[in-house]
């Protein structure tokens, strides 16, 4: 697989996390850990299912153990430090905190071998989070001293997804397979998270169904596994900064399904994300 054809395929998970707000809200009223141990199971479920029909199940068991428990760390920390910083902080200032992660990557990946870390990465990046903030702070109302325990989880929130991605490149011979039990044991952990902090609830109506599934099969469960193959065969700065568009995205299919009101810091995010992006693609090409 080429590096162009890898980054293409991450960029599908970039598309398919920008459904994850309209399903959210489809699947109501299912608490959060609840609905990840269900999605997660689904994600992981079909996954095990396309290894089998690969012939592939036979390579999981000579994965180590330290990667299948990297891996969940990854996928379950990152729910579980984001949903808990949303439970402890304002949801606009966690929010945009924990969407760090996408400039983290493209400053950590400098850090990989091989790869180079052009000026046009930082200020794509850096123009990108500016437009995902004008997104993510427009209700914002200020922050409480309370709140910021809150703050520091959706840092590490960020911190896990953005190290989960970069690490994931230094395991560029585990195959994408191995997604498959992220998924089943982020279930389990997320199983019981929900049994410890919420209480239960059920999607409403074929509706809520419907959106539940569509989780597990797209935003929480392919995204993660062509999102896999994105950072460990494609060029990761550039992921990391186009990551910047799924806020946009998101607010946008949310606006076309009459969920949001469109207003004017949208069209000036999409000019900042826009342009983060193509600064970031002119230096991988330079």
């Amino acid at each position: 697989m080429t590096r162009r054809g890898a980054t293409l395929i991450g960029f599908t998970a970039i598309l398919l996390w920008s459904l994850l707000a309209l399903f959210t809200v489809g699947s109501a009223p299912v608490p959060p850990f609840q609905l990840n141990a269900i999605c997660f199971a689904i994600g992981g479920a079909i996954g095990l299912v396309w290894t089998l029909a690969g012939g592939g199940l036979a390579s999981l068991t000579r994965i180590s153990w330290k990667v299948f428990a990297f891996g969940t760390a990854g996928l379950f920390g990152y729910h579980f430090f984001y949903f808990s910083a949303l439970r402890m902080a304002p949801a606009a200032e966690a929010g945009l905190i924990a969407y760090l992660w996408p400039l983290l990557i493209v400053l950590f990946s400098g850090l990989l071998p091989d790869e180079r870390l052009r000026r046009g990465h930082v200020a794509g990046a850096l123009i990108g989070f500016a437009g995902a903030a004008l997104i993510v702070l427009g209700s914002a109302r200020g922050v409480a001293p309370e709140a910021l325990p809150g703050l520091g989880l959706a840092f590490l929130c960020a911190l896990t997804w953005s190290g989960y991605s970069v690490l994931s490149r230094r395991l560029g011979a585990v195959p994408t397979a191995s997604v498959a039990v992220f998924c089943l044991l982020s279930a389990v952990l997320s199983l019981a998270a929900h049994l410890a902090l919420e209480d239960p609830a059920w999607p409403v109506g074929t509706l809520g169904w419907a959106a539940t599934l569509a989780l597990g099969l797209g935003p929480v469960g392919l995204a993660f596994y062509v999102w896999d193959i994105g950072v460990k065969k494609g060029d990761i700065q550039l992921l990391g900064t186009a990551s910047y568009a799924a806020p946009l995205l998101s607010t946008l299919v949310l606006i076309l399904a009459g969920v949001a009101e469109p207003g004017w810091t949208l069209l000036a995010a999409v000019g900042l994300i826009t342009g983060g992006a193509v600064l970031a693609a002119r230096a991988s090409a330079a």
